[in-house]
């Protein structure tokens, strides 16, 4: 184990988005102290607690895990307009209506409903499979959605009878902090088990390393970028990995234009497009691509010139000199179009949602999941080169790809070459995660290590019970 990699790379991620921005503390909020509804100031301290609560939990009913899981489902709903305030003003990122939306798809990711039994039997007995908690679960979130992420997770920890100690992105630490003290007051008050869920108040990097490496911690759920990703990879502990992704959208010639422009529109807005589902760069058939931009603009899209595409990746782009690969820019992730625009001089009407310009794949926001609600739309001569270079950007991550198309033979080319965890058909992205698609939702897609969209199920262990022999009746 290579712990000299794993603090490097940690600690890139960790610091990636800057200091925490100055935050006025919430209203509700109590004076810290560890070990009171799961804020704790060291891991160890955290570790002991989440391990007390874990089996506290496990040595009761499923009952037991349910009531916790609707105490946090409650509490976001109560709750659901000051935590969007508090992450909008401490991440100051995304939209603020947006915020809200992602709290009420926190609030309905799957619970105890997902658990199963399975049993098989024949002429030599019963065998019956369980699914069975791990633990404590160490935990790291992202900046990007800081609440709903420590809400989804909790949610389906627990449900699966796990415990949690997190390490939240600093910059969005205060108002996790403060969503997780609430989750806990309110799980006490049902259940008697308090730091079910434990959050490091102030997270670092040692932090982070410590929860990496604590013998007491029997697994780890990481969101984030590649550094992190691979910091969870080679810990030694059995991993769900949510890494990075950089969607692409590919237009075919038989696409409904209207509707794939909208659907475009619509999926990069959102948020301003911190989703890792998120359309991040359009490849279109050349035959219909001014047609496709004619429809952006109509939908809320602001059409720059390619020249002003490429001074605004000079202007909210950074690039390693190196790997050569470029980053967003703290400052930028996830700000208004408007914001973005004036960095060039450029004013943009107030309602604009996107971004885009049509340009060539040498533009550095093709290869870049910039966070930001611009779109790069690349023409090419047809869908088959089209699916090669969204293949191509999206970085073998295998994470999400989009598709417009009538055709069922591109459709499934496009399904084939990807690989991808999310192929959303003639959708904008948030359907692959149940809105305005069926299935559910949840915060962490754990393409790395396969389990994709993440339910309880992701962590459980298998276990079997197997009795031999006079065990049928029939």
């Amino acid at each position: 184990m290579n712990e000299t990699l794993i603090a490097d790379v940690v600690s890139a991620v960790l610091a990636r988005l800057g200091p925490v921005p100055a935050v006025q503390t919430p209203a509700r909020s109590e004076p810290s102290s560890a070990g009171q509804f799961g804020i704790f100031n060291n891991v160890d301290a955290a570790v002991e607690a989440a391990t007390k609560a874990q089996r506290q939990l496990a040595d009761g009913s499923l009952a037991m895990r349910k009531a916790a899981v609707e105490c946090i489902r409650h509490v976001i709903r109560r709750d659901r307009e000051e935590f969007a305030r508090i992450e909008f003003a401490e991440t100051r990122m995304g939209r603020l209506v947006h915020k809200l939306a992602k709290l009420d798809l926190a609030a309905i990711v799957p619970g105890v409903e997902m658990l199963r039994t399975e049993a098989v039997s024949g002429d030599h007995g019963l065998t019956i499979t369980e699914y069975a908690p791990y633990g404590v679960i160490g935990v790291v979130t992202p900046v990007t959605h800081s609440i709903p992420t420590v809400a989804c997770n909790a949610i389906m920890m627990i449900a699966a009878g796990n415990s949690m100690v997190c390490n939240p992105h600093p910059s969005g630490a205060k108002c996790a902090v403060e969503a997780a003290r609430r989750f806990n007051r309110e799980i006490v008050e049902k259940t008697g088990i308090d730091n079910l869920i434990c959050l490091i108040e102030n997270p670092t990097l040692e932090s982070a390393d410590r929860i990496f490496h604590h013998p007491r911690i029997r697994m780890l759920c990481v969101t984030g970028g590649p550094g992190v990703a691979k910091a969870a990879l080679v810990s030694g502990k059995r991993a769900v990995v949510a890494g990075p992704g950089n969607p692409p959208v590919v237009v075919d010639e038989t696409a409904d234009i209207e509707k794939a422009a909208a659907g475009i529109i619509e999926g990069a807005a959102f948020d301003n497009d911190l989703l890792c589902i998120g359309e991040k760069e359009v490849f279109v058939v050349r035959s219909v691509a001014d047609a496709l931009m004619a429809a952006m603009e109509r939908h809320g899209g602001h059409r720059l010139a390619p020249a002003d595409l490429d001074r605004l990746a000079q202007a909210v782009l950074s690039r390693d000199e190196k790997t050569g690969h470029y980053h967003p820019k703290k400052e930028f992730v996830g700000r208004d179009p408007q914001v973005l625009a004036e960095t060039i001089g450029v004013r943009v009407a107030a309602d604009a949602q996107v971004l885009f310009a049509q340009t060539d794949e040498s533009n550095p926001f093709v290869p870049c999941e910039q966070m930001m609600p611009v779109l790069p739309i690349v023409p090419v001569a047809n869908v088959d080169e089209a699916i090669a270079k969204a293949v191509h950007y999206e970085h073998g991550f295998r994470h999400t790809v989009m598709m417009w198309s009538r055709n069922v033979d591109n459709l499934t080319k496009m399904g084939k070459a990807s690989d991808a965890t999310i192929f959303v058909k003639n959708g904008a992205c948030p359907a692959g995660l149940s809105v305005g698609g069926e299935g559910y939702a949840s915060f962490s897609i754990a393409s790395p290590t396969g389990e994709g969209v993440t339910s309880p199920l992701s962590f459980t262990r298998a276990r079997r019970c197997v009795m031999v022999d006079n065990l049928r009746i029939v």
